[in-house]
């Protein structure tokens, strides 16, 4: 293993991509270039973004992407085995995100003809899950892409031996503190209230609704919600219709 500045082992650290555009792992480069005491502080075995090698010896995994083929389930398992912690990197990894949309379909057959057209049997799939469906996740980043800063700080925690702390509250704390206009206000639709923080509400402060990419948090008011939407004069329906953009992973409808 090599070494740090101080003479201390670097722990090694690896990167895998799943069913994913890889725009987190983008966002892990773009911060390890004006962050280079990390990029000493650990030692990269694995990165396909970043690098042509492939170590296998490694003591912590990032994974980017959801698994959608059953074939995958091994590969997942086979990186459980070898690190000692899992991270679970950006939505589709943490919560099934987009990928999952396909879930919703009558037929995944269906899915694969209009996407593949006449060579859709060429690929295997299933109903897209979350790493977390199939091992054990130590810890998660989430968001569409992942956010920096907070990678940053996720990677921080881990090295210290601290379970990292994600908010838990939603979205809308942001939006006040940092005074925006409610986009209900605006006649907008906005999952803030029921979607977990940590983004800086980012969008809403762009004057768009959220989308729910960071997943919902912990024991949602969906009562408040409703209210919220009452007054709005919107329907549950149309908060539905945005919801499933990240979060149409429904392990009720997966089958084992």
């Amino acid at each position: 293993m090599a070494e740090n500045g101080n003479g201390s082992a670097r722990p090694k650290v690896a990167f895998f991509d799943f069913a994913c555009c890889e725009g987190c792992q983008l966002t892990v480069i773009d911060a390890l270039q004006t962050h280079l005491e990390l990029v000493e502080a650990v030692e990269i075995v694995q990165f396909r973004e970043a690098m042509t090698e492939k170590g296998e010896d490694y003591q912590i995994a990032f994974i980017e992407g959801s698994c959608t083929r059953k074939e995958d389930e091994d590969r997942l398992r086979k990186i459980r085995a070898q690190a000692g912690i899992v991270v679970a990197l950006g939505a589709c990894a943490h919560i099934g995100g987009v990928n999952a949309l396909a879930n919703l379909q009558p037929s995944l057959q269906d899915v694969r003809q209009y996407v593949y057209g006449d060579k859709w049997d060429w690929y295997n799939t299933y109903p897209a899950r979350p790493i977390s469906a199939v091992i054990q996740v130590d810890a998660f980043i989430p968001g569409c892409p992942i956010d920096r800063v907070e990678f940053l700080s996720v990677v921080k925690q881990v090295l210290l031996g601290k379970t990292p702390a994600i908010p838990d509250y939603p979205v809308c704390v942001e939006c006040k503190l940092k005074e925006n206009v409610c986009i209900f206000d605006k006649g907008g639709v906005c999952l803030g209230p029921i979607t977990r923080a940590g983004c800086d509400a980012i969008c809403p402060t762009y004057g768009d609704g959220c989308e729910g990419c960071r997943g919902l948090i912990p024991n949602p008011n969906e009562n408040a919600m409703q209210d919220v939407l009452l007054k709005a004069g919107l329907s549950v329906e149309q908060l539905r219709a945005r919801m499933t953009m990240f979060n149409a992973y429904d392990p009720a409808q997966i089958e084992a």
